[in-house]
């Protein structure tokens, strides 16, 4: 397994070897032990699927508040997204500043965007299919989220704004600027 890091601390870029045949691929995905020793010190409790009918469905930004906020290990089972994490931890040097990937089924790298984070992706493929584990339960009363389209966030998403696939709910968060501090930078 090979880690790869970032401008922005803590977030890290995990590519599992794959050891192939006439038959296709093995690949380990996932250890506990590894990951807690190369990656985070946390438990991973409830592992999450989805998937995405359309191109450019944007899933995000989103996060949820302490009590129940949530790390979250990313990869892709079919097609392919552009995966985005935004720095939210107050008094950090990166805080506001996002870092984006492409991760696809194909090659099988998986994103960890630790607690203090947004998180949102857009699908590149049709029926595209997201698996993630997380650190915390799903908590409706925990749950929030940053306007993707965020002008001070200045990401690229791949997509035009009149033909992204969006949620209801993912319309009406808030820009970063009007959003209570939830998390500290812990240095």
């Amino acid at each position: 397994m090979e880690i790869f890091e970032f401008e922005i601390p803590d977030v890290k870029l995990i590519v599992p070897k794959r050891f192939g045949d006439a038959r296709g691929y093995f690949s380990e995905t996932w250890s506990e032990h590894l990951f807690r020793e190369k990656i985070a010190n946390v438990a991973l409790v409830q592992d999450n699927h989805s998937m995405s009918a359309k191109k450019g469905t944007l899933r995000g930004l989103h996060f949820q508040k302490p009590p129940a906020a949530q790390g979250k290990l990313v990869r892709v089972v079919r097609g392919s997204i552009f995966d985005v994490a935004v720095d939210i931890r107050r008094g950090s040097p990166t805080y506001g500043q996002h870092l984006a990937v492409t991760l696809s089924a194909g090659e099988g790298a998986q994103l960890w965007v630790p607690p203090g984070f947004l998180h949102g992706y857009c699908t590149l493929e049709e029926e595209t299919e997201v698996f993630y584990k997380v650190t915390s339960y799903y908590s409706p009363n925990h749950d929030a989220g940053v306007l993707w389209s965020d002008r001070d966030l200045d990401i690229a998403w791949p997509v035009e704004p009149e033909s992204v696939v969006l949620s209801d709910k993912d319309r009406q968060h808030p820009r970063l600027r009007d959003l209570p501090d939830f998390f500290d930078y812990k240095g």
